[in-house]
């Protein structure tokens, strides 16, 4: 019975939603910034904006129903209550892909790829470059279990997504991801289970070395200059979140313009139109994932994710010392903050099979140019099959 696959159907009382228009009908504001940009933050007109919507005009339910016409299911692995969608490709000899998210992003972030990546033909695509595709929220995010006690760092969720794809019969699988989510895809690829693939990431965790750093290229340079001002200047929800998840915890679970603030911010700071989330993304698409973090209560728990990751006992990213063997493909689009170049990415992944570097797109690759996203992870796998 602990293996059990439960399809799970999506359906939030509708008293939480009044308790929700209740806390935004009772928003307290604060001054707004003393600079024309977004140096110190979130504009307020914008959050007002996105605010007013909320209150007055977003429906959840029409993303409820998009999430329950997916498919979704929800097992027990480790312990933990592991949420995911799993949504069958039409072509028999498709491969099974399990696509890891990350912060702060949720299975919402491929729902403009699914239909391409498992029926290919219908999208005016090759029926041989289908997948069967496995979504999994990590956990602590959505609606999969909170962690009651530390220990699940990557490593961990890696051997729950190994296990979450044998559970679902797969023999030949692949993995992708980007963020949080090549983190675990890494670590999928440093055990190199019987039956994967092959890997595709779009994000790279690796931090360069003092010589590539001082022997750096002019394009090189341009990426380590870009990394920097990320560091400097956009990165303080992850030093929070690292040192001090259960001090934000207590302002993303009470308020949910507070919450909204926090999430909305990284979007706007790493999406291909920096500092103006609005021309990348729609207000319902902010608004949906901004719910999946509001509605399970999991902005305290997904931001301990950072905490474990703090405290790891190994790396979050490989190293030339201990290269990952599987095959791997790379995807950098421009706009991703902190990129790699090929040569830094071929010393820590031995078996390159294809890298790209993309003419538009950031850090939400799947939901903002989700047409190049699916095209380079059918080039990744086409040779992989």
């Amino acid at each position: 019975m602990s293996e059990l696959i439960e399809p799970f159907t999506l359906s939030v009382p509708e008293e939480q939603l009044t308790d929700l228009r209740e806390r935004l009908s009772r928003t307290r504001w604060p001054d707004p910034e003393t600079v024309l940009d977004t140096s110190q933050g979130p504009q307020l007109a914008k959050l007002r904006a996105l605010h007013d919507y909320w209150l007055n005009t977003y429906d959840w339910r029409r993303c409820e129903k998009t999430l329950n016409g997916l498919g979704q299911s929800r097992t027990i692995i480790d312990g933990l209550g592991i949420h995911f969608l799993h949504v069958r490709s039409p072509e028999p000899d498709a491969l099974p892909l399990v696509m890891t998210h990350g912060w702060p992003s949720s299975v919402l972030d491929f729902h403009k790829v699914i239909g391409p990546l498992t029926d290919p033909a219908a999208h005016g695509g090759d029926p041989r470059d289908a997948f069967h595709l496995v979504v999994p929220s990590l956990p602590g995010f959505g609606f999969s279990d909170r962690p009651t006690e530390p220990g699940w760092g990557f490593p961990r969720v890696a051997d729950a997504w190994i296990t979450l794809m044998d559970r679902l019969g797969y023999r030949r699988w692949g993995a992708q991801g980007g963020d949080l989510g090549c983190a675990v895809t890494d670590e999928i690829g440093r055990k190199a289970p019987d039956g994967c693939v092959g890997l595709h990431l779009n994000f790279a965790m690796f931090p360069p070395t003092p010589d590539e750093i001082q022997d750096a290229t002019e394009h090189e340079q341009a990426m380590l200059d870009s990394a920097a001002y990320f560091w400097e200047n956009l990165s303080g929800y992850a030093k929070e979140q690292a040192t001090r998840p259960q001090t934000i915890g207590y302002s993303l679970a009470e308020s949910p313009i507070g919450l909204a603030a926090w999430i909305y911010a990284m979007f706007q700071d790493t999406c291909g139109t920096p500092g103006d989330a609005e021309a990348s993304f729609a207000l319902d698409e902010l608004l949906d994932d901004i719910m999946l973090y509001w509605l399970p209560n999991t902005g305290t728990s997904s931001a301990r994710t950072y905490w474990e990751m703090a405290r790891s006992a190994r790396p979050s990213a490989p190293d030339a010392a201990e290269p990952i063997a599987l095959p791997t493909g790379f995807s950098m689009f421009p706009k991703e903050h902190v990129r790699k170049s090929q040569r830094w990415v071929e010393r820590r992944y031995n078996n390159v099979v294809h890298f790209n570097e993309l003419d538009a797109g950031g850090h939400f690759a799947a939901l903002e140019q989700p047409a190049l996203f699916v095209d380079e992870v059918r080039t990744t796998f086409r040779s992989l099959r």
